[in-house]
């Protein structure tokens, strides 16, 4: 075998991975590993900061089930992607990050940009890596790649000193990973799915659900087939929609904090609670002790560790949710629930989600439904973090596996954007449309340069209220009004699009919502809408911090206690 440097060996072994992206930003440590790059049939995306790099990677993984690939330098590239990574290591998201190092030589002398990024990166890595001999570089990232896609996926980080991928050695990809210490469990166990089918047959008012987990191993179907079956009802987590079409009839939306109330009711009356592939999360639980009080509860994940971490179950099943579906399912009786679905359906007539119209205002949730009636094929919608992330989670339809991008377990504000141009890079012929707020968006607003570099048809809505949002409506409702540094002056949004040589509208009327909508899902490159809303719209239902599912507040109790 010929000899190649270190930076050949990384740019064939992620050929022999099927890696046909990257996205990243060069800098003096990576220089020769991006001079690898300048003759590779591998796609490099350059963004305009190091925390998009990570962003995007991850939302190409997120929207096309494939390994996401970033590169930076030693020191401030680095640790730009760590927000990203944990923002991966949260939602589960298989990433692997490639970060420059100085030469190994010199590492522990406070070097020129050197940084101990591993230490950094331990706690919200899957796992990471030091390459320190270009003899382990090829076995490195087999096991990455094999680390981050399985088991419950994750990000990966592989620290790269410069003099490792100067040098040169035998090229020889290894074709099997031997890593005794870890062993994912796929299967489940045989018994524990018997008794769990026993328990979903005599239930009289089962409920499933169903979170990112679902995803991840590609089981929508077997969902779906689960709950056609048993006649069962879903709801979601964020992380979880899209694995089950939410126009169905059997679906109950979003459950928790901002979830429906009909879903939020069903989780504190059902029987019986078919969790799978969630980690039950404070934002969905409420207050723990009132969470699915009457319900013998079945759990369903790959991660033994989050059996038991937050919610007590009585049926733990671990292994990959697709595998235990479809072993589940053939036991599965067909039973009627006539009265548990028809209580569900009063539910949902008589607590449907609303909001208060008003006649001039542009609503963020009239926008939602009108987006709602224009998108007419397959698209995805990728949002940042806030108000507008809720209101897309409770008024949008989605309807297939992974058509829904955003961030959950940390809540990352930036997300959106350079998340949006992974996803459509990671799948060209679909519409990507990112819904923005006005904070979220200006801390990576950089990217747009990105997307009109790409030339990539991103659709980007904003809503734009001149307020931190949902911190805004923190301090409405639970700090006496005191609105405390949630004021934001903005630019003109519309100008700096411009400046980008993007195709931009600020709309202020009602009236024309619709059109503006219509406009830029025909216009065939980037554009961007600017809409101005109100600034004390609020998310509702809404849980209070520490308070039960059933606890909801509405737009409607509010104004009564307000008026009171």
């Amino acid at each position: 075998m010929a000899k190649l440097s270190g930076a050949r060996i990384l740019i064939e072994s992620l050929l022999r991975e099927d890696v046909d992206i990257i996205f990243g930003y060069p800098g003096g440590k990576v220089i020769p590993l991006y001079d690898e790059l300048y003759d590779a049939p591998i796609k490099h995306v350059l963004v305009r900061h190091e925390q998009a790099a990570v962003h995007a990677a991850d939302g190409y993984s997120r929207s096309t089930g494939k390994v996401g690939v970033c590169i930076a330098t030693s020191g401030p590239g680095a640790t730009n992607l760590v927000t990203g990574l944990a923002n991966a290591y949260m939602d589960s998201v298989p990433v692997i990050a490639f970060t420059g190092q100085a030469p190994t030589h010199l590492i522990g002398t406070d070097s020129f940009q050197e940084i101990d990024i591993r230490g950094i990166t331990l706690p919200i890595t899957k796992h990471n890596y030091m390459v320190s001999n270009i003899k382990d570089l090829a076995k490195v990232i087999k096991e990455a790649f094999y680390i981050a896609r399985t088991g419950r996926p994750g990000p990966v980080l592989i620290d790269l000193p410069v003099d490792i991928i100067k040098s040169q050695y035998d090229y020889n990809y290894p074709d099997k990973v031997s890593l005794p210490g870890y062993q994912p469990t796929y299967e489940g166990n045989y018994m524990q799915i018997k008794t769990a089918a026993e328990f979903i047959n005599n239930a009289r008012r089962p409920l499933i659900f169903a979170g990112g987990g679902v995803l991840s191993s590609n089981a929508s179907n077997e969902l779906v087939t689960l709950a056609k079956k048993g006649r069962i009802p879903v709801t979601n987590s964020l992380m979880g929609l899209g694995s089950f079409p939410l126009t169905d009839e059997f679906s109950l939306g979003m459950v928790g904090m901002h979830g429906t109330k009909y879903a939020n009711f069903a989780i504190s009356e059902c029987d019986l609670l078919i969790a799978i592939g969630v980690r039950f999360d404070d934002r969905v639980t409420g207050r723990v002790d009132k969470f699915a009080p009457k319900a013998t509860i079945i759990h369903i994940d790959i991660d033994p560790a989050e059996i038991n971490k937050n919610i007590k179950v009585d049926i733990p099943i671990v292994g990959d949710a697709k595998n235990i579906l479809n072993k589940l399912i053939p036991f599965i009786k067909t039973e009627e629930r006539t009265e548990w679905l028809n209580t569900i359906q009063e539910w949902k007539k008589e607590f449907p989600l609303s909001y208060n119209h008003g006649e001039s205002n542009i609503k963020p949730q009239f926008i939602l439904e009108k987006l709602n009636e224009i998108v007419k094929k397959n698209s995805i919608i990728v949002t940042d973090v806030g108000q507008h992330q809720m209101w897309a989670a409770q008024y949008l339809n989605f309807l297939k596996p992974r058509s829904f991008i955003s961030s959950g377990g940390l809540g990352t504000m930036g997300f959106g954007l350079p998340a949006s141009i992974g996803a459509q890079l990671g799948n060209p012929d679909l519409p990507v449309i990112c819904i923005s707020g006005d904070g979220g968006f200006q801390m990576n607003i950089q990217e747009l340069a990105t997307i009109s570099n790409n030339n990539l048809p991103i659709k980007i809505i904003i809503f734009n209220n001149g307020t931190l949002g949902m911190v805004r409506q923190w301090q409405e409702l639970f700090f006496n009004e005191r609105y405390s540094h949630t004021l934001i002056h903005n630019p003109d949004f519309v100008k700096i699009a411009q400046a980008y040589d993007i195709k931009a509208i600020k709309i202020n009327q009602k009236k024309d919502v619709e059109k503006a909508i219509k406009e830029a899902l025909n216009f065939p490159g980037p554009m961007l809408l600017d809409f101005a809303i109100p600034q004390d719209e609020n998310v509702f239902p809404m849980v209070p911090e520490g308070a039960s599912l059933e606890e909801m507040l509405d737009y409607k109790n509010v104004l009564k206690e307000t008026e009171i």
